[in-house]
């Protein structure tokens, strides 16, 4: 096994990037030699099963849950890993297959405390949190400890705040930059790979870029030229993200100039984004993955320019210390969701943090910012305002003014598999074993006519992935997503999936990148800054052929 690793680590190497992370078998495979180690092995072997295992509910993670707590209730043993050990790396796993094992270990008298510690950082609870509240109704001590750490939301105040003054350097691209331009099309068999794919991003020669092969490989040496400064990289564009909603052109830039995340391989989050003007869906996902994304002058920003951005102040200055760009945020809860890790963490902690308060009789909490709602206007509503209103449980003909933060519950989510696979390992990343929307359905429409050896093993294994999980999935040949869902859906509801493919002849829908879909999908609500509405109008006779779904 570690002999086939090198080798795919020595091909991945001459490419400039890391290896893929562990599969099932490669997983259970590191587990029999953690329990016989080869003399000399030893780090590396504890350091794949720390690093290189995806967390959540990936296939691997479910082997290396079972291992850990397999030596946490001493049923296997290995010379590498202790007791304490193997409980810290359980913690690791964000959330879904290390959970039981972690709450279990509450009424551990030698583990429950460090069980108990790993606990607080974790969010991924959902169901889970009824039995931790069951240990503290029955006296435990230790679980009436995490709740309480949880209603002080303390896997939040124990993160770093934004800081003050934050000293970059500029990776500037000039012009509009479009998801295309980021996540390209023809390369989209590549996208759940990370790595692979953004060597692809910038890859056409435009002004400012050279790409290492014009139409293959983008503009890595200019990259690693701008980073090797030895400072953070704040990448800064004219129009940034226009176009298809594609959650890969912002694995894309985080690759590049974002953080890596402890314990979850090929995936980076974090990183600072400022456009002139920034589209709304890529700002989205910018959130959601954690940067600090804001809109500001950039005319006296260029490429590689030293510059120190003061997020409190709203200002952005030169080396000589003078102020060339001056910003606001849209809303002052972007610093929370960058402390935070991002918006999807965010909104998945408040959550938590408001269940412990309620199990312990608390009021609400003072920690988060909280968006400003546009004033109750005199005005009516629109038809898609008052059914964002029913979405989120407003009372009859009440409706979401623009402006306005809400979460609708979603009933419908399409999946298509350009994004599908993406939006597979978004899932996992939530600890997702159950959709809570009502309906979650995956095309193949993309892929079905002339599929890629990739695109074949995404036929075989997505369709389970998505029905064990309680979704309807298509088979390849069965049709396009936009006429399924033109079928199934219902009047008055709200939904969401990947761009142009939710465009809903009845009821209203939010396009988002996959991260979001998969939230959507996971939880059954969707955040959303309610936009304005515009009305249109159709004149005239609908010609043989032509349906609703032509026109929207």
């Amino acid at each position: 096994m570690l002999e086939a690793y090198r080798e795919h680590v020595a091909e991945r190497e001459a490419l400039g990037i890391p290896p893929k992370p562990l599969n099932a078998e490669q997983t259970a495979a590191l587990v029999d030699l953690l329990k016989n180690p080869p003399a000399g092995e030893e780090e590396t072997l504890v350091y794949l099963l720390e690093n290189r295992v995806p967390p959540g509910v990936d296939e691997a993670a479910y082997v290396k849950a079972a291992f850990l707590t397999a030596i946490v209730k001493g049923e296997a043993t290995s010379p590498l890993l202790d007791k304490p050990k193997a409980v810290d790396l359980l913690g690791m796993m964000q959330g879904g297959y290390n959970i039981a094992t972690l709450v279990d270990l509450l009424d551990d008298s030698e583990l429950a405390e460090q069980a108990g510690e790993n606990l607080k950082r974790t969010l991924l609870m959902f169901d889970a949190f009824n039995d931790v509240k069951e240990k503290m109704d029955a006296g435990n001590a230790v679980a009436k400890d995490v709740i309480e750490s949880w209603a002080n939301a303390e896997w939040f105040t124990n993160k770093k705040k934004v800081p003050e003054s934050t000293k970059m350097v500029v990776f500037k691209v000039t012009g509009e930059t479009n998801t295309d331009d980021l996540s390209p099309a023809p390369d989209a068999w590549s996208r759940p790979d990370i790595p692979l794919h953004a060597r692809a991003a910038y890859k056409m020669e435009r002004d400012g870029l050279k790409p290492e092969e014009p139409g293959v490989t983008g503009p890595m040496s200019q990259i690693d030229e701008i980073k090797s400064k030895g400072l953070p990289v704040a990448f800064v564009g004219d129009v940034v993200g226009t176009g298809s909603s594609r959650k890969s052109a912002t694995n894309s830039v985080l690759w590049f100039f974002g953080d890596d995340v402890p314990g979850v391989p090929n995936k980076r989050a974090g990183g600072v984004c400022i456009g002139n003007k920034v589209a709304p869906i890529f700002f989205n996902t910018m959130e959601d993955a954690g940067a600090l994304v804001f809109e500001a002058p950039v005319d006296d920003l260029n490429m590689g320019d030293v510059i120190d951005i003061r997020p409190y102040e709203g200002k952005i200055l030169n080396e000589a210390g003078e102020t060339i760009s001056e910003f606001g945020f849209k809303s002052e809860v972007i610093l929370d969701e960058v402390q935070a890790g991002g918006r999807i963490p965010l909104i998945i902690g408040r959550g938590l943090t408001a269940k412990a308060r309620a199990a312990l009789g608390m009021g609400a909490t003072d920690i988060f910012r909280l968006p400003n709602d546009p004033e109750e206007g005199t005005k009516g509503f629109t038809l898609g305002q008052k059914m964002v209103g029913k979405a989120c449980g407003l009372e009859e003909d009440k409706g979401v003014r623009p402006g306005t933060y809400c979460e609708p519950h979603m009933t419908t989510v399409g999946s298509q598999d350009t994004t599908g696979p993406m939006t597979r390992d978004e899932l996992k990343d939530l600890a997702c074993l159950g959709f809570q929307a009502d309906l979650v359905m995956q095309s193949f429409c993309h892929t079905a006519a002339y599929p890629k050896p990739v695109d074949v093993e995404m036929q075989h294994t997505m369709p389970d992935f998505i029905r064990t999980r309680g979704g309807v999935s298509l088979r390849p040949g069965d049709g396009i997503i936009h006429s399924w869902l033109n079928r199934m859906l219902l009047p008055d509801t709200v939904g969401t999936g990947g761009d142009s493919h939710t465009r809903f002849p009845m009821g209203i829908s939010f396009p988002a990148g996959s991260g979001l879909v998969a939230f959507a999908a996971a939880t059954g609500v969707m955040p959303l800054d309610m936009p304005e509405s515009v009305l249109v109008r159709f004149k005239g006779e609908m010609q043989p052929g032509i349906t609703l779904r032509d026109l929207v």
